[in-house]
């Protein structure tokens, strides 16, 4: 049984390429592998709330500029 999308979306690929950062980047900088930041970018996975800080603080960014959360 496939896993049930998130309702939590994210600009995480937009971010990176406004800055030039690669998934391997990104991981090596968050200390996860790169299918973990493939699969929260894809919406398959939600970060914990601390991963989720951490993702906003490298991108200088608020959290809710980064992820948000569809209540629908």
């Amino acid at each position: 049984m496939a896993p049930k999308p998130t309702k939590v979306t994210n600009r995480i690929r937009t971010l990176r390429a406004a800055t030039g950062m690669t998934q391997a980047d990104l991981a090596g900088k968050l200390g996860v592998t790169r299918q973990t930041v493939i699969a929260i970018e894809q919406g398959r996975y939600s970060p914990t709330l601390e991963l989720a800080f951490q993702i906003a603080r490298i991108f200088a960014q608020p959290l809710d500029n980064v992820f948000q959360y569809d209540e629908s």
